[in-house]
C-alpha cells in the first residue's frame, strides 16, 4: 500500500477549490451531500489541511476514483477494543470487493478521538444499495451489523453513516 495516511476537511466548494489550486502537486478528492463538502487526501503529508481530521490506513483495497458514490460508516471504538475491531476488518471475507460496482474500501484509524471510518466507494448509489440488500452484506454484518441485537463490546457509542457523491470543481 503506497499511502499510509488520510486527511479530510470540510469547507465550502469555493474554499476547497482554492485548496486544490494551492496544492497542485497532490491529488485531492471531493465529496458532497446536501449538508457539506469534504476534501479527501491520501498521502504521507497529513498537514495539507489546517483543520483536518487525520487517520492511518488500517486496510485498503482499490483506488479512490474521481467519480462515484461514497459511504462512510463512522464507528466509535473503545481504546481496548481497537485491536479486535481492526482484526475483524483485516480478516474479513472480502466479499464486498467482489460486488459489482465496488471501487474502493479504506479502514481508517483516527489519530485523535475514537471514531474509525469505514470508507467504501461505489460506481453509483445503486451499486451500494444492491450490496446493502445482498446476502453477502448480511453475512458480513451478522455479528455486528445494523440489525444485530447486541452491539459488540468494542463499540463505544452510536455509529452513524454519511453518504456522498464524488464531485469535481471546474477550472476557472
Amino acid at each position: 500500500m503506497a499511502f499510509l495516511k488520510v486527511s479530510m476537511t470540510n469547507g465550502t466548494p469555493n474554499y476547497l477549490a482554492k485548496l486544490d489550486k494551492q496544492h497542485p502537486d497532490v491529488t485531492l478528492h471531493f465529496l458532497q451531500n446536501e449538508d457539506k463538502t469534504v476534501a479527501y487526501y491520501e498521502g504521507d503529508d497529513t498537514s495539507i489541511f489546517a483543520e483536518g481530521r487525520e487517520y492511518e490506513i488500517v486496510d485498503a483495497v482499490g483506488d479512490i476514483k474521481d467519480s462515484g458514490y461514497v459511504v462512510m460508516n463512522n464507528i466509535p471504538v473503545s481504546d481496548e477494543g481497537r485491536p479486535v475491531f481492526e482484526d475483524r476488518f483485516k480478516n474479513r471475507a472480502g466479499s464486498v470487493e467482489e460486488t459489482e460496482g465496488f471501487q474502493a474500501i479504506r479502514i481508517l484509524r483516527p489519530l485523535s478521538g475514537n471514531t474509525y471510518v469505514v470508507f467504501t466507494q461505489w460506481r453509483n448509489e445503486e451499486s451500494f444499495t444492491r450490496w446493502k440488500n445482498s446476502q453477502s452484506f448480511e453475512k458480513a454484518h451478522s455479528q455486528s451489523g445494523p440489525d444485530h441485537k447486541g452491539k459488540p463490546s468494542f463499540i463505544d457509542g452510536e455509529a452513524y453513516i454519511t453518504q456522498y457523491h464524488m464531485v469535481q470543481f471546474s477550472e476557472e
